[in-house]
Protein backbone atom coordinates (compact mmCIF):
# COMPACT_ATOMS: atom_id res chain seq x y z
CA UNK A 1 0.00 0.00 0.00
CA UNK A 2 1.54 3.37 -0.73
CA UNK A 3 2.43 5.75 1.86
CA UNK A 4 1.27 9.16 1.83
CA UNK A 5 2.51 12.04 3.56
CA UNK A 6 0.24 14.80 3.51
CA UNK A 7 2.99 17.04 6.27
CA UNK A 8 4.61 19.02 2.87
CA UNK A 9 1.34 19.26 0.88
CA UNK A 10 0.62 23.05 0.03
CA UNK A 11 -3.18 24.04 0.13
CA UNK A 12 -4.48 25.80 -2.91
CA UNK A 13 -5.73 29.12 -2.51
CA UNK A 14 -8.50 28.18 -5.07
CA UNK A 15 -9.66 24.96 -6.82
CA UNK A 16 -7.68 25.71 -9.61
CA UNK A 17 -8.93 23.64 -12.85
CA UNK A 18 -6.42 24.86 -15.44
CA UNK A 19 -3.55 23.47 -12.91
CA UNK A 20 -5.24 19.85 -12.34
CA UNK A 21 -6.19 19.91 -16.24
CA UNK A 22 -2.52 20.23 -17.00
CA UNK A 23 -1.38 17.55 -13.89
CA UNK A 24 -3.74 15.14 -15.38
CA UNK A 25 -3.36 15.85 -19.16
CA UNK A 26 -1.82 12.07 -19.64
CA UNK A 27 -4.65 10.34 -18.16
CA UNK A 28 -7.12 8.71 -19.72
CA UNK A 29 -10.87 9.55 -18.74
CA UNK A 30 -12.53 8.63 -17.38
CA UNK A 31 -10.53 8.78 -14.21
CA UNK A 32 -10.92 10.71 -11.00
CA UNK A 33 -8.70 12.59 -8.82
CA UNK A 34 -7.78 14.04 -5.22
CA UNK A 35 -6.36 17.34 -4.89
CA UNK A 36 -4.25 16.92 -1.78
CA UNK A 37 -3.95 20.42 -1.04
CA UNK A 38 -7.42 20.74 -0.86
CA UNK A 39 -7.42 17.90 1.12
CA UNK A 40 -4.95 18.69 3.55
CA UNK A 41 -6.34 22.58 4.39
CA UNK A 42 -9.84 20.21 4.83
CA UNK A 43 -8.62 18.17 7.24
CA UNK A 44 -7.02 20.73 9.02
CA UNK A 45 -10.81 22.75 8.94
CA UNK A 46 -12.22 19.66 10.78
CA UNK A 47 -9.78 19.29 13.44
CA UNK A 48 -10.51 23.36 14.30
CA UNK A 49 -13.94 22.91 14.37
CA UNK A 50 -13.36 20.48 16.33
CA UNK A 51 -12.18 22.37 19.57
CA UNK A 52 -9.48 19.68 21.32
CA UNK A 53 -11.83 17.02 20.78
CA UNK A 54 -10.41 14.05 18.43
CA UNK A 55 -11.92 13.21 15.19
CA UNK A 56 -13.20 9.88 14.19
CA UNK A 57 -12.78 9.13 10.70
CA UNK A 58 -15.99 7.91 8.70
CA UNK A 59 -14.08 5.82 6.40
CA UNK A 60 -17.11 5.12 3.97
CA UNK A 61 -16.76 8.37 3.23
CA UNK A 62 -13.23 8.02 2.19
CA UNK A 63 -12.93 4.77 0.98
CA UNK A 64 -9.59 4.56 0.16
CA UNK A 65 -6.50 2.97 2.35
CA UNK A 66 -3.74 5.38 1.62
CA UNK A 67 -6.10 8.63 2.13
CA UNK A 68 -7.36 6.91 5.35
CA UNK A 69 -3.91 6.19 6.87
CA UNK A 70 -2.29 9.84 5.63
CA UNK A 71 -5.21 10.96 7.70
CA UNK A 72 -5.03 9.32 10.57
CA UNK A 73 -1.55 10.36 10.62
CA UNK A 74 -2.31 14.36 11.37
CA UNK A 75 -3.02 15.35 14.66
CA UNK A 76 -6.13 15.71 15.88
CA UNK A 77 -7.70 12.49 14.16
CA UNK A 78 -8.05 9.28 16.48
CA UNK A 79 -9.70 5.86 15.05
CA UNK A 80 -11.91 5.22 12.67
CA UNK A 81 -15.79 4.57 11.98
CA UNK A 82 -16.45 1.99 9.29
CA UNK A 83 -19.63 1.16 7.42
CA UNK A 84 -19.85 -2.86 7.85
CA UNK A 85 -18.12 -5.33 10.02
CA UNK A 86 -16.27 -7.36 7.42
CA UNK A 87 -14.69 -3.51 6.17
CA UNK A 88 -13.86 -2.68 10.07
CA UNK A 89 -11.99 -6.45 10.04
CA UNK A 90 -10.16 -5.35 6.69
CA UNK A 91 -8.85 -1.91 8.18
CA UNK A 92 -7.85 -3.49 11.73
CA UNK A 93 -5.25 -5.46 10.63
CA UNK A 94 -3.09 -1.64 10.48
CA UNK A 95 -5.88 0.67 12.38
CA UNK A 96 -6.02 0.11 16.52
CA UNK A 97 -9.49 1.49 16.90
CA UNK A 98 -12.55 0.77 14.70
CA UNK A 99 -16.02 1.39 15.50
CA UNK A 100 -18.72 -0.25 13.41
CA UNK A 101 -21.30 2.63 12.88
CA UNK A 102 -24.17 0.23 12.30
CA UNK A 103 -25.53 -2.90 13.15
CA UNK A 104 -24.34 -6.78 11.96
CA UNK A 105 -25.81 -9.68 10.61
CA UNK A 106 -22.33 -10.99 8.86
CA UNK A 107 -22.33 -13.99 10.79
CA UNK A 108 -19.18 -14.87 9.16
CA UNK A 109 -17.87 -12.01 10.28
CA UNK A 110 -18.58 -12.32 13.18
CA UNK A 111 -17.20 -15.59 13.62
CA UNK A 112 -13.45 -14.36 12.23
CA UNK A 113 -13.51 -11.51 15.13
CA UNK A 114 -14.57 -13.89 18.12
CA UNK A 115 -11.39 -16.28 17.17
CA UNK A 116 -9.09 -13.16 16.63
CA UNK A 117 -7.51 -11.73 19.87
CA UNK A 118 -6.05 -9.01 17.78
CA UNK A 119 -9.37 -7.81 16.46
CA UNK A 120 -11.40 -8.01 19.62
CA UNK A 121 -9.25 -5.31 21.03
CA UNK A 122 -9.06 -3.46 17.80
CA UNK A 123 -13.15 -3.70 17.26
CA UNK A 124 -16.12 -2.46 18.66
CA UNK A 125 -19.67 -3.72 17.08
CA UNK A 126 -22.94 -0.78 17.07
CA UNK A 127 -25.83 -2.35 19.58
CA UNK A 128 -29.39 -1.29 19.50
CA UNK A 129 -31.58 -4.08 20.12
CA UNK A 130 -31.06 -7.23 22.53
CA UNK A 131 -32.12 -9.38 19.53
CA UNK A 132 -28.68 -8.28 18.16
CA UNK A 133 -26.42 -9.64 21.21
CA UNK A 134 -28.86 -12.91 20.77
CA UNK A 135 -27.84 -13.19 17.52
CA UNK A 136 -24.21 -12.21 17.98
CA UNK A 137 -23.84 -14.74 20.73
CA UNK A 138 -25.43 -17.36 19.12
CA UNK A 139 -22.67 -16.85 15.81
CA UNK A 140 -20.12 -17.25 19.06
CA UNK A 141 -21.21 -18.83 22.05
CA UNK A 142 -17.67 -18.80 23.38
CA UNK A 143 -14.66 -16.81 23.90
CA UNK A 144 -13.25 -13.51 25.03
CA UNK A 145 -15.71 -10.00 25.85
CA UNK A 146 -16.73 -8.77 22.45
CA UNK A 147 -16.27 -4.83 22.89
CA UNK A 148 -19.96 -2.91 21.68
CA UNK A 149 -21.23 0.35 21.54
CA UNK A 150 -25.05 1.82 22.37
CA UNK A 151 -26.20 3.52 19.15
CA UNK A 152 -28.59 5.95 20.54
CA UNK A 153 -31.48 7.83 17.90
CA UNK A 154 -30.91 11.65 17.27
CA UNK A 155 -33.84 11.92 15.67
CA UNK A 156 -35.93 14.79 17.14
CA UNK A 157 -39.83 13.72 18.01
CA UNK A 158 -42.59 15.56 18.49
CA UNK A 159 -46.19 15.38 19.38
CA UNK A 160 -45.81 12.03 22.11
CA UNK A 161 -43.77 10.59 18.64
CA UNK A 162 -46.01 11.40 15.96
CA UNK A 163 -43.66 13.44 14.32
CA UNK A 164 -40.39 11.95 13.59
CA UNK A 165 -37.68 14.42 12.67
CA UNK A 166 -33.96 12.99 11.44
CA UNK A 167 -33.02 9.39 10.26
CA UNK A 168 -34.86 6.29 11.14
CA UNK A 169 -31.98 4.44 13.11
CA UNK A 170 -31.67 3.07 16.29
CA UNK A 171 -35.10 2.05 18.57
CA UNK A 172 -32.79 3.74 21.78
CA UNK A 173 -34.28 7.16 21.84
CA UNK A 174 -35.04 7.36 25.80
CA UNK A 175 -32.58 7.50 28.74
CA UNK A 176 -34.04 4.84 29.84
CA UNK A 177 -34.11 3.11 26.64
CA UNK A 178 -30.23 3.31 26.72
CA UNK A 179 -29.79 2.59 30.54
CA UNK A 180 -32.01 -0.72 30.30
CA UNK A 181 -30.16 -1.68 27.00
CA UNK A 182 -26.74 -0.41 28.81
CA UNK A 183 -27.86 -3.07 31.43
CA UNK A 184 -29.09 -5.92 29.45
CA UNK A 185 -25.12 -5.71 28.24
CA UNK A 186 -23.56 -5.80 30.86
CA UNK A 187 -25.39 -8.72 31.98
CA UNK A 188 -23.84 -10.83 29.47
CA UNK A 189 -20.30 -11.83 29.68
CA UNK A 190 -19.97 -11.90 26.13
CA UNK A 191 -20.16 -8.47 26.02
CA UNK A 192 -18.23 -5.27 27.21
CA UNK A 193 -19.51 -1.72 26.98
CA UNK A 194 -17.28 0.59 26.04
CA UNK A 195 -19.12 3.26 23.96
CA UNK A 196 -22.41 5.39 23.16
CA UNK A 197 -23.17 7.16 19.57
CA UNK A 198 -25.52 9.44 18.39
CA UNK A 199 -25.68 10.47 14.45
CA UNK A 200 -28.00 13.79 14.35
CA UNK A 201 -28.53 13.51 10.49
CA UNK A 202 -30.96 15.89 10.49
CA UNK A 203 -28.27 18.57 11.64
CA UNK A 204 -24.83 17.12 9.94
CA UNK A 205 -26.20 15.99 6.59
CA UNK A 206 -28.75 18.65 5.72
CA UNK A 207 -27.69 22.17 4.74
CA UNK A 208 -28.97 24.73 5.79
CA UNK A 209 -28.66 27.03 2.58
CA UNK A 210 -30.50 26.14 0.04
CA UNK A 211 -34.10 26.31 -1.59
CA UNK A 212 -36.18 29.26 -1.08
CA UNK A 213 -36.15 31.63 2.18
CA UNK A 214 -38.89 29.76 3.37
CA UNK A 215 -37.23 25.96 3.25
CA UNK A 216 -33.69 27.63 4.82
CA UNK A 217 -35.59 28.81 7.52
CA UNK A 218 -37.57 26.01 8.13
CA UNK A 219 -34.49 23.76 8.27
CA UNK A 220 -32.56 25.96 10.60
CA UNK A 221 -35.38 26.26 12.90
CA UNK A 222 -35.66 22.76 13.15
CA UNK A 223 -32.00 22.14 13.50
CA UNK A 224 -31.95 24.66 16.59
CA UNK A 225 -34.59 23.02 17.98
CA UNK A 226 -33.12 19.41 17.66
CA UNK A 227 -29.73 20.50 19.12
CA UNK A 228 -31.10 21.88 21.98
CA UNK A 229 -33.79 18.83 22.53
CA UNK A 230 -30.42 16.24 21.56
CA UNK A 231 -27.85 18.38 24.32
CA UNK A 232 -30.20 17.68 27.00
CA UNK A 233 -31.22 14.11 26.03
CA UNK A 234 -27.80 13.32 25.15
CA UNK A 235 -26.40 13.85 28.18
CA UNK A 236 -28.91 12.09 30.13
CA UNK A 237 -28.24 9.25 28.55
CA UNK A 238 -24.83 9.03 28.77
CA UNK A 239 -25.04 9.94 32.30
CA UNK A 240 -27.28 7.05 32.93
CA UNK A 241 -25.33 4.06 30.87
CA UNK A 242 -22.06 5.66 32.84
CA UNK A 243 -23.75 4.96 36.32
CA UNK A 244 -23.71 0.91 34.61
CA UNK A 245 -20.57 0.90 32.45
CA UNK A 246 -17.60 2.35 32.59
CA UNK A 247 -17.49 4.28 28.95
CA UNK A 248 -14.28 4.66 26.96
CA UNK A 249 -16.04 7.22 24.25
CA UNK A 250 -19.23 9.16 23.19
CA UNK A 251 -19.11 9.57 19.92
CA UNK A 252 -21.11 12.32 17.82
CA UNK A 253 -22.65 14.35 15.12
CA UNK A 254 -20.67 14.49 11.31
CA UNK A 255 -19.14 17.30 8.94
CA UNK A 256 -22.11 19.31 8.95
CA UNK A 257 -22.29 19.43 12.91
CA UNK A 258 -19.03 19.40 14.51
CA UNK A 259 -19.15 22.72 16.71
CA UNK A 260 -22.28 21.96 17.85
CA UNK A 261 -21.41 18.71 18.99
CA UNK A 262 -18.43 18.88 20.35
CA UNK A 263 -19.45 21.51 22.30
CA UNK A 264 -21.49 19.19 24.18
CA UNK A 265 -19.46 18.06 27.68
CA UNK A 266 -21.17 14.05 26.79
CA UNK A 267 -19.15 13.97 23.85
CA UNK A 268 -16.35 13.20 23.95
CA UNK A 269 -14.93 12.73 19.88
CA UNK A 270 -16.90 13.38 16.83
CA UNK A 271 -16.87 11.17 13.63
CA UNK A 272 -16.63 13.29 10.36
CA UNK A 273 -15.15 11.76 7.04
CA UNK A 274 -17.49 14.13 3.70
CA UNK A 275 -16.08 16.96 4.49
CA UNK A 276 -12.47 15.60 3.46
CA UNK A 277 -13.59 15.49 -0.24
CA UNK A 278 -16.08 17.84 0.00
CA UNK A 279 -18.81 16.66 -2.40
CA UNK A 280 -21.57 19.04 -3.39
CA UNK A 281 -24.18 18.31 -0.87
CA UNK A 282 -21.75 20.37 1.22
CA UNK A 283 -22.17 23.28 -0.86
CA UNK A 284 -25.75 24.62 1.15
CA UNK A 285 -23.80 24.73 4.74
CA UNK A 286 -23.43 28.45 6.19
CA UNK A 287 -21.31 27.47 9.14
CA UNK A 288 -18.22 26.55 7.00
CA UNK A 289 -17.04 26.25 3.25
CA UNK A 290 -14.60 23.44 2.83
CA UNK A 291 -12.70 23.68 -0.55
CA UNK A 292 -13.94 20.79 -3.20
CA UNK A 293 -10.85 18.01 -3.52
CA UNK A 294 -12.63 15.16 -5.17
CA UNK A 295 -13.66 15.28 -9.01
CA UNK A 296 -14.24 13.36 -12.00
CA UNK A 297 -13.14 13.76 -15.49
CA UNK A 298 -15.32 12.44 -18.74
CA UNK A 299 -14.38 12.63 -22.52
CA UNK A 300 -16.64 14.55 -25.03
CA UNK A 301 -18.07 12.02 -27.82
CA UNK A 302 -20.55 13.67 -29.13
CA UNK A 303 -22.16 17.33 -30.19
CA UNK A 304 -25.77 16.34 -30.93
CA UNK A 305 -26.67 20.26 -31.73
CA UNK A 306 -24.09 23.67 -31.39
CA UNK A 307 -25.43 24.59 -28.19
CA UNK A 308 -24.96 20.48 -26.34
CA UNK A 309 -22.34 18.62 -25.96
CA UNK A 310 -22.31 14.69 -24.93
CA UNK A 311 -19.86 12.55 -22.66
CA UNK A 312 -19.84 9.10 -22.56
CA UNK A 313 -20.80 7.48 -19.47
CA UNK A 314 -21.02 10.38 -16.32
CA UNK A 315 -24.37 8.99 -14.52
CA UNK A 316 -22.69 8.76 -11.18
CA UNK A 317 -25.90 9.14 -9.49
CA UNK A 318 -25.74 9.50 -5.42
CA UNK A 319 -27.73 7.82 -3.04
CA UNK A 320 -30.56 9.01 -0.94
CA UNK A 321 -33.98 10.49 -1.51
CA UNK A 322 -34.49 10.98 -5.20
CA UNK A 323 -33.83 14.31 -6.04
CA UNK A 324 -31.88 16.92 -8.45
CA UNK A 325 -29.32 17.12 -5.14
CA UNK A 326 -28.30 13.83 -5.85
CA UNK A 327 -26.99 14.67 -9.35
CA UNK A 328 -23.34 14.48 -10.01
CA UNK A 329 -22.27 18.68 -11.13
CA UNK A 330 -20.43 19.37 -14.17
CA UNK A 331 -18.26 21.92 -13.00
CA UNK A 332 -15.64 22.82 -15.45
CA UNK A 333 -15.67 24.42 -17.88
CA UNK A 334 -17.91 27.00 -16.55
CA UNK A 335 -21.68 27.38 -18.33
CA UNK A 336 -22.33 23.26 -18.33
CA UNK A 337 -25.78 22.00 -16.97
CA UNK A 338 -27.57 18.74 -17.27
CA UNK A 339 -30.53 18.61 -18.61
CA UNK A 340 -33.63 17.84 -17.23
CA UNK A 341 -34.73 15.02 -19.77
CA UNK A 342 -31.67 13.30 -19.74
CA UNK A 343 -30.23 14.08 -16.10
CA UNK A 344 -26.83 12.03 -15.74
CA UNK A 345 -26.82 9.03 -17.88
CA UNK A 346 -25.35 5.41 -17.73
CA UNK A 347 -24.84 5.53 -21.08
CA UNK A 348 -24.24 9.12 -22.13
CA UNK A 349 -24.58 12.79 -20.26
CA UNK A 350 -25.81 15.44 -22.67
CA UNK A 351 -24.41 18.96 -21.10
CA UNK A 352 -25.95 22.32 -22.44
CA UNK A 353 -25.36 26.33 -21.65
CA UNK A 354 -22.74 28.59 -22.51
CA UNK A 355 -19.15 26.37 -21.88
CA UNK A 356 -21.12 23.35 -23.87
CA UNK A 357 -20.78 25.44 -27.18
CA UNK A 358 -17.03 25.94 -27.37
CA UNK A 359 -16.49 22.09 -26.24
CA UNK A 360 -15.45 20.42 -29.64
CA UNK A 361 -15.13 16.18 -29.33
CA UNK A 362 -12.53 14.52 -27.23
CA UNK A 363 -12.68 17.80 -24.62
CA UNK A 364 -12.75 17.07 -21.28
CA UNK A 365 -15.47 17.67 -18.29
CA UNK A 366 -14.53 17.91 -14.57
CA UNK A 367 -17.47 16.62 -12.47
CA UNK A 368 -17.83 17.10 -8.90
CA UNK A 369 -19.93 13.89 -7.08
CA UNK A 370 -23.03 14.63 -4.67
CA UNK A 371 -21.59 12.72 -1.73
CA UNK A 372 -18.54 11.56 -0.98
CA UNK A 373 -16.64 8.08 -0.85
CA UNK A 374 -19.48 6.70 -3.44
CA UNK A 375 -16.89 8.54 -6.18
CA UNK A 376 -14.93 5.37 -5.22
CA UNK A 377 -16.98 2.69 -6.15
CA UNK A 378 -17.20 3.65 -9.43
CA UNK A 379 -13.38 3.44 -10.33
CA UNK A 380 -10.52 1.62 -9.61
CA UNK A 381 -7.64 3.96 -8.41
CA UNK A 382 -7.68 7.69 -7.48
CA UNK A 383 -5.17 10.08 -9.09
CA UNK A 384 -3.71 12.14 -5.99
CA UNK A 385 -2.56 15.51 -7.91
CA UNK A 386 -0.06 18.24 -5.52
CA UNK A 387 0.55 21.46 -7.16
CA UNK A 388 0.22 20.81 -10.84
CA UNK A 389 1.57 17.20 -11.03
CA UNK A 390 0.31 13.71 -9.97
CA UNK A 391 2.47 12.60 -7.21
CA UNK A 392 0.90 9.25 -6.39
CA UNK A 393 -2.01 6.83 -7.57
CA UNK A 394 -3.60 4.87 -5.26
CA UNK A 395 -6.52 2.27 -5.58
CA UNK A 396 -9.93 2.55 -3.93
CA UNK A 397 -11.49 -0.14 -2.01
CA UNK A 398 -12.64 -1.42 -5.72
CA UNK A 399 -9.09 -1.63 -6.89
CA UNK A 400 -8.24 -3.77 -3.96
CA UNK A 401 -11.19 -6.05 -4.74
CA UNK A 402 -13.51 -5.15 -2.03
CA UNK A 403 -17.20 -4.30 -2.08
CA UNK A 404 -18.51 -3.98 1.32
CA UNK A 405 -21.56 -2.73 0.71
Amino acid sequence: MTTLDLGSVTAPSSVGYDRLTRATADLEPPFAVVDLGALTANADSLVARAGGKPVRLASKSVRCRAITHAVLKRSGFRGVLALTLAEALWLASDVQDVVVGYPTADLEALRQLATNAELLARVTLMIDDVDQLDLIERATPDGPPIRVCIDLDASLRLLGGRVHLGLRRSPVHSPRDAVALARSIVKRPRFKLVGVMAYEGQIAGVGDNAGSLVNRLQIRGVQLASGVELRKRRAAAVAAVREVADLEFVNGGGTGSIELTTSEPAVTEVAAGSGLYCPTLFDTYRGFRPRPAAFYVMSIVRKPTPSHATVLGGGWVASGAPGTNRLPTPSWPKGLSLTGLEGAGEAQTPLHGPGAAILSIGDRVWFRHAKAGELCERVNELHLVDGDQVIATVPTYRGEGKAFL
